[in-house]
């Protein structure tokens, strides 16, 4: 009876810790998609999208999910000015972008690359790797590796502002930019 009593007093807080989240906290998540709403999204109202492929096992991505992609500022910045797609480079279940239809071949595989994932990526497999697509939903380009807040600022202005037509040099971009992110 004593545990009836502990467990009633206790889900109601609980419950009303997980549903009303401060609002601080809903303002800093990145409203991230699959590559098919986006690219429906664009058609509707075009954006560049921003792509983070991941896997379930590695530590730098899981790393990058929370300190970059955690971050107030490359949260505002992303879901302002990008459709954020979220793409796990092992997933079982095929995608259609751009009218074609990509699989995994081995989804039973132990640590079987989708082929959307090898498609962007050209086959380089490295995670985490972001990418970019332009409006009209071509491949803009790919990044392998970890980057925090401070380096991941200057590579999505590079390539929301398309910096990268005028002055491809993305090193010395990063390394000159005066943006702010504390």
């Amino acid at each position: 009876m004593k545990f009836l009593k502990i467990v009633s007093l206790f889900f109601p807080a609980l419950f009303l810790f997980f549903v009303f989240q401060p609002a601080e906290a809903q303002e800093n998540k990145i409203n991230w998609m699959s590559i098919e709403e986006a690219e429906a999204r664009v058609k509707e109202e075009p954006k560049k999208i921003f792509v983070d492929i991941y896997t379930d096992w590695c530590s730098w991505c899981k790393r990058m999910e929370s300190e970059t992609f955690g971050h107030p500022v490359i949260a505002e910045y992303l879901n302002e000015h990008f459709y954020p797609v979220k793409l796990n480079a092992e997933q079982k279940e095929p995608i259609v972008f751009r009218g074609v239809e990509y699989v995994n071949e081995n989804p039973g595989g132990r640590r079987s690359a989708h082929n959307f994932a090898a498609a962007i990526l050209q086959g380089r497999m490295g995670y985490p790797s972001v990418a970019f697509f332009d409006k009209e939903l071509n491949l803009v380009y790919a990044l392998s590796g970890f980057r925090p807040p401070k380096s991941m600022k200057p590579v999505l202005v590079f390539f929301h502002e398309e910096i990268y037509k005028e002055d491809p040099d993305l090193d010395s971009f990063i390394e000159n930019f005066e943006g702010e992110i504390d």
